[in-house]
């Protein structure tokens, strides 16, 4: 890991998994410095990846603005989470390292708070891009229709993408953080357990973000395994959640 920042702690800690994406972190992080809000820092963390040699010399040129976290592979919630534990921002906010932001997103998402200091998460709209034949908006395929509730996040009437959430840190780490257990899905899972403790949720319909769809070996692709993971959380939501007194 790069040596501690003496600096006075940022607003927002920027949160960057990265697996298999040397190729592809360098636009991610171009859109991260070209924000219009600059109280944040970036964390890029280095999930055990087999690219190693090819990210490291990729990043080089911006190691004296990330904090750079190198770990054994332990899936995008163990990154996510290393990285929530050692942030210093009182708000984080998520960027897959295949993904980039508009240059107004951080702007837009903190001006949401500032209006509404109540908050504890919110998300944006986003583009999906990189197959030409499905590009379109993200709330146009996954709507977000009425209050982001707990009820709204179980039955999918509300749906997040994590490359355009802003969350306060002690929400998340509040609701457990990320399950690392899960192999897919642990997003959609820390947002139901959020919104369970009683995290306040809004959102935006303006584009904050571009998520990149089709990268052979994302998690994303398949839409099979993706079925199996939401099943399985909902199996493990009647376990492990007290359903009944959120009613």
């Amino acid at each position: 890991m790069t040596p501690a920042n003496s600096n006075p702690a940022p607003k927002v800690s920027v949160i960057i998994p990265s697996y298999k994406t040397a190729d592809l972190i360098a636009a991610c992080l171009d859109s991260v410095f070209a924000q219009t809000y600059s109280d944040f820092e970036a964390i890029v963390v280095n999930d055990g990846s087999p690219d190693t040699p090819e990210l490291e010399k990729v990043l080089q040129p911006y190691m004296g603005r990330i904090v750079y976290i190198k770990q054994e592979n332990k899936r995008a919630a163990g990154a996510r989470n290393n990285a929530i534990r050692q942030a210093r921002g009182e708000f984080v906010a998520f960027l897959d390292s295949d993904d980039t932001w508009m240059p107004d997103h951080l702007a837009r998402q903190m001006q949401l708070v500032a209006d509404d200091p109540g908050l504890d998460l919110v998300y944006s709209n986003a583009l999906l891009v990189g197959d030409p034949a499905h590009e379109r908006e993200f709330m146009e395929k996954c709507p977000s229709t009425g209050p982001a509730t707990f009820g709204a996040l179980i039955v999918e009437r509300c749906q997040i993408p994590i490359s355009t959430v802003v969350a306060r840190r002690r929400t998340l780490i509040d609701a457990g953080l990320f399950d690392e257990k899960l192999a897919r899905c642990d997003d959609y899972d820390m947002w139901v357990r959020s919104a369970l403790t009683g995290a306040k949720i809004q959102y935006s319909r303006q584009v904050g973000a571009r998520l990149f769809i089709g990268r052979p070996g994302s998690l994303g692709q398949s839409r099979a395994k993706m079925a199996e993971g939401y099943w399985t959380i909902l199996e493990k939501f009647k376990r492990t959640l007290p359903l009944k007194a959120a009613d």
